[in-house]
């Protein structure tokens, strides 16, 4: 058969992007299979991008701006959505040519794009590229959102706006506070990213001061700290492990270097073994974990990467931020993996005969086709001999690990889903029960039924364990880490020591914002005592704008706080500065 008579057997909807075949002048089609392209937008990109039109033919929002109308489109246009100043100042236009090359390296087509996702198959690209060209609205209909979903209430009446933000305020989200589903309309609010105003003053508690110690890194996600005190930061969007090194007390830095480039999507950082004398570093990157020789004070790795678990899942989309940490007997590796999607949409049902045998290999409540191994904390051992299994299941986006030094109990900071209201699904901070489901996709905050997938599961009913923490929906809590200075010339007062921080990256889903700080859980004797508080704040500029959006938090050697945050490439320092308890 010619070459061309198979592609047309193949689907129907190939075109070649010389024109070789037409179906209309204003429907331009391109080679590739569609019906394909709409599963690899699934698995790669319909977490953060729209791909349809809603009630009264208006554009469904996302975390990212729409696709529908994308080929043609200039890029960085869509309204109400916070591009880089690199893909806005591009000049590119989204035709096939300029999409195929951008999918396959975004940060080669533009360099500083916030944009992290690859597809590295060709044939995928191009099927991708065929199904973004059936997405079009129909005639007379905007293909884009005209702007912000005006806000369901006031500030004076909503206690999850940002107005209401200052350090020492106190937040609790309960069971009984929830709304139905659906109560609000699913916004579409993301923020406007802008430089940081020369009169920007962020704001901590009494006793407390806040100071710049970095700036100008490249999109700074998470960081952790070694013992020796090097900062280790993973610049996730250009692939690489920065380490900043900064003397006690010092409010610049006397290195920065990058320790390790090449990687693929960096985010979890941790040491080992314990002590002041690791040998390793290990590294999450997005879909496999890997590990560098390290002598304490290195700051270039010592040589190339070994890889300790080769795959973590079959599909690599969606959620990227991988976290790592290890159990305090040294023996497990933990490593977070977020789902896919939103809420599994395009996971099919199982028969109950099915789902037992599923969750015999995998655990209660595992999520599954394109969700393997999503939506999951799993487990092996620091060589990765063990077959890597599931320790706990249904955690939508566990961010953030963090072993409690005190209890050794495994904690994780979480993203819930999306697409309910501006007050559902709370996301959370809870401690991890081994072989826990804590709810997505079916279920939320224990008898919640998801109203997306409901019926499908009534053997989970009541099943889904209700987090330590709630904290107000869509706040985006991303690294958490327990308090453990006790010396040092910024160490906090003892009332801090053994408590959780937590970086909250803000809202897009709400119509009112929220998040953009830091706030500290208080724990007693590793036991959360209710609710959380503003530590530090100030990252919002007005409705519209802000400038910081922070990511990671550590303990830094001298007892300060250090905050990264990845609207405007800076690293923080918070030092307790007052009377020492």
């Amino acid at each position: 058969m010619p070459f061309l008579a198979r592609v047309l057997a193949r689907n129907s909807l190939f075109l070649l992007v010389l024109g070789l075949v037409s179906e209309g002048a204003d429907q331009p089609q391109l080679p590739g299979n569609a019906v394909h392209g709409k599963i690899v937008f699934q698995q790669s990109c319909a977490l953060c991008h729209a791909a349809g039109l809603g009630a009264g033919n208006a554009a469904i929002s996302g975390q990212g701006p729409s696709l529908v109308g994308v080929l043609g489109r200039r890029a960085a246009t869509v309204a109400n959505f916070s591009y880089s100043p690199a893909l806005s100042e591009s000049g590119l236009t989204w035709d096939p040519a300029t999409l195929e090359r951008f999918l396959a390296s975004p940060i080669a087509v533009v360099p500083g794009t916030s944009m992290p996702a690859t597809v590295s198959l060709a044939s995928d690209r191009h099927d991708l590229i065929a199904y973004l060209s059936t997405l079009r609205a129909p005639a007379g209909v905007a293909a884009v959102n005209p702007g912000p979903t005006p806000p369901a209430a006031s500030p004076d009446t909503d206690p999850g706006d940002w107005h209401h933000d200052v350090p020492g305020v106190k937040h609790v989200v309960t069971l009984a506070s929830l709304p139905a589903p659906y109560s609000t309309t699913s916004a579409g609010n993301g923020p406007r990213v802008i430089k940081r105003p020369a009169n920007a003053a962020l704001s901590v508690p009494p006793g407390f001061t806040v100071r710049l110690l970095a700036a100008g890194l490249s999109g700074p996600r998470l960081l952790r700290v070694a013992p020796n005190g090097d900062i280790f930061i993973a610049e996730t969007r250009v692939n690489r492990i920065r380490v900043i090194r900064a003397a006690d007390g010092a409010d610049t830095p006397s290195e920065s270097q990058v320790f390790a480039a090449g990687l693929d999507r960096p985010f979890g950082i941790a040491f080992y073994p314990a002590g002041e004398d690791p040998q390793w570093i290990y590294v999450a990157n997005n879909n496999a974990v890997v590990r560098f020789a390290y002598h304490s004070g290195d700051l270039k790795a010592r040589g190339p990467a070994q890889v300790i678990v080769p795959s973590l899942c079959e599909s690599t989309g969606g959620h990227s931020t991988r976290d790592v940490a290890f159990s305090r007997d040294g023996r497990r590796l933990f490593i977070s993996v977020g789902s896919g999607s939103n809420v599994a949409e395009g996971m099919r049902i199982k028969s109950p005969a099915d789902i037992g045998r599923w969750e015999a290999g995998h655990g209660r409540g595992a999520a599954w086709g394109a969700e393997t191994n999503r939506a999951d904390i799993l487990v092996t051992d620091p060589e990765g001999r063990e077959p890597l299994r599931t320790f706990a299941t249904g955690i939508r986006n566990g961010v953030g690990l963090a072993v409690d030094p005190a209890t050794g109990e495994l904690w994780t900071s979480t993203n819930e889903r999306d697409g309910l209201g501006d007050d559902l699904v709370p996301d959370y901070i809870t401690r991890v029960k081994e072989g826990g489901y804590y709810g997505w996709p079916w279920y939320y905050l224990g008898r919640h039924e998801d109203p997306r997938h409901a019926g499908e599961r009534p053997d989970l009913a009541g099943q889904a364990i209700v987090p330590d923490v709630l904290l107000q929906s869509h706040s985006a809590s991303l690294e958490m880490a327990f308090y453990t200075g006790t010396t040092g010339v910024a160490a906090f007062p003892a009332e801090y020591r053994g408590d959780i921080f937590a970086a909250f990256h803000g809202s897009w889903n709400r119509s009112a914002r929220t998040g953009y700080k830091v706030v500290r859980v208080h724990l007693d004797h590793g036991v959360p005592t209710g609710g959380y508080e503003d530590f530090l704040t100030g990252f919002v500029v007005d409705d519209r704008n802000v400038w910081g959006r922070p990511v990671g938090v550590a303990v830094a050697h001298d007892g300060a706080l250090l905050v990264t945050e990845d609207g405007n490439g800076t690293l923080w320092r918070v030092a307790y500065s007052g009377r020492q308890h």
